[in-house]
């Protein structure tokens, strides 16, 4: 296999008015392009440009940090994008739904935790819904750690990526991270993220 840099899954406007077009731009052309060319970088001429990100981000912390750094950037960037559509926003149904209402008493309290989660990340980070021996939880990690990785404090198969870099949101809500957030949950792709759960529990994680 190689690793391969993915087209955005919709036009950089798509989003709008909840992520404007020239964040869309500059996030995906410039900060995730440079997290892919770095990554292929660190990773060329070695049996890493074979194996596929899951098995190295199992691994990481026996890797360069410049393979830590950029191999994340590069895979974050694609779950992100993946989990987020123009028709977005809503509620989850079938499974998803259940299990959240299961675990967190209410799609309610699940957004308020996760928000939390996404807010309380000291500086650049992630915020995650993960899915561990086929339960949800919540967790963040730091720069572009995420949940697969062997350094993470809570390990899992991430199906839902919040990015909270300042990039992400400056060009339209400044410091104000809380605003960018209620507005993310407008273009949530919850049929991919249901289809991203379906596919961890098929998978025993």
């Amino acid at each position: 296999m190689s690793h391969t840099f993915p087209e955005l899954p919709y036009t950089y406007d798509a989003l709008e008015p909840y992520i404007d077009a020239k964040t869309m731009e500059v996030h995906y052309s410039k900060h995730h392009r440079t997290y892919y060319d770095k990554f292929i970088a660190a990773i060329k001429d070695s049996e890493l440009e074979s194996t596929n990100l899951s098995d190295i981000f199992a691994q990481i912390s026996q890797h360069s940090p410049a393979v830590r750094n950029n191999g994340g950037g590069y895979y974050n960037h694609i779950l992100y994008w993946n989990c987020m559509a123009p028709n977005g926003g809503g509620t989850p149904s079938g499974a998803l739904a259940q299990a959240i209402n299961d675990t967190f008493g209410s799609f309610a309290e699940f957004q308020d935790q996760f928000a939390q989660a996404a807010i309380n990340t000291f500086g650049s980070g992630f915020a995650w819904l993960v899915v561990k021996d086929g339960q949800l939880l919540i967790s963040s990690t730091t720069n572009q750690d995420n949940p697969l990785m062997d350094v993470a404090e809570v390990q899992g198969e991430p199906i839902l990526a919040l990015d909270v870099w300042e990039h992400a949101y400056y060009i339209s809500y400044q410091n104000r991270r809380p605003d960018y957030i209620d507005a993310w949950w407008n273009v949530v792709n919850w049929d991919a993220v249901s289809e991203f759960y379906a596919v961890a529990l098929a998978q025993g994680r």
